[in-house]
């Protein structure tokens, strides 16, 4: 099981900041976040990015145990 974390939107529509979900890939482990947090969740998804390790990779790479799958909406705000 891979760690998943969730921010902003992400974690809002899914109602926790943190997981730990079954998967392959990382396809495969955002599938199993969109089977468990449902429509809200797979709605904000298009506008996200995932990463894998703190990288951005394609969906089709291998998850180990070890790794953790990030759900990143976009932010703004900026500096003053």
């Amino acid at each position: 099981m891979a760690t998943v974390r969730l921010f902003a939107q992400a974690r809002e529509a899914a109602g926790t900041g943190r997981d730990s979900l079954d998967g392959r890939t990382v396809a495969e482990v955002i599938d199993a976040a969109v089977r468990k947090y449902g429509a809200n969740f797979e709605r904000i998804l298009p506008t996200c990015r995932v990463w894998l390790n703190g990288e951005a990779v394609p969906v089709d790479t291998p998850v180990s145990d070890r790794d953790e799958v990030a759900v990143l909406p976009p932010v703004s705000g900026g500096c003053r």
